[in-house]
């Protein structure tokens, strides 16, 4: 699917959700700059401006760009990089909380931008096909 086709399938999706939900355009906004500081967006200027993938929605997933918007995918601080805890090697739950973040990390992972649009369309339009 090609950057300038995906914007203008997801673009009506959005303004359409984002106003129902009352998320503010300032709020958005910000979100948009998180997107455009790691690469995955850039912004066009003038009247037909905005922001433009800058890669194909088919290799963007979930993942990056939560990961951008919300930081590391865990449930618990005690397995972030940066966090070392004192009672790990004691710590019953330290593998399961381990071994869940790594599992949601590789859903939100599988997951493109592109089948993300393409099931929201099937939604809208009533015409989702069973897997």
């Amino acid at each position: 699917m090609s950057t300038s086709l995906f914007m203008k399938m997801v673009k009506p999706y959005l303004l359409e959700k984002y106003r129902r939900e009352n998320i503010s355009e300032q709020y958005l906004e910000q979100l948009f700059a998180s997107l455009r500081k790691a690469g995955i967006v850039s912004s066009v200027r003038g009247a037909h401006g905005g922001y433009l993938l800058n890669e194909d929605p088919d290799e963007i997933t979930a993942g990056d760009v939560i990961r951008v918007l919300e930081g590391p995918i865990q449930p618990v601080s005690c397995v972030t990089d940066d966090f070392k805890c004192e009672q790990e090697k004691e710590c019953v739950t330290h593998d399961l909380w381990l071994l869940l973040s790594e599992q949601v990390g590789e859903v939100l992972d599988s997951y493109t931008l592109s089948e993300l649009v393409q099931k929201a369309e099937n939604l809208k339009y009533g015409s989702e096909e069973s897997e």
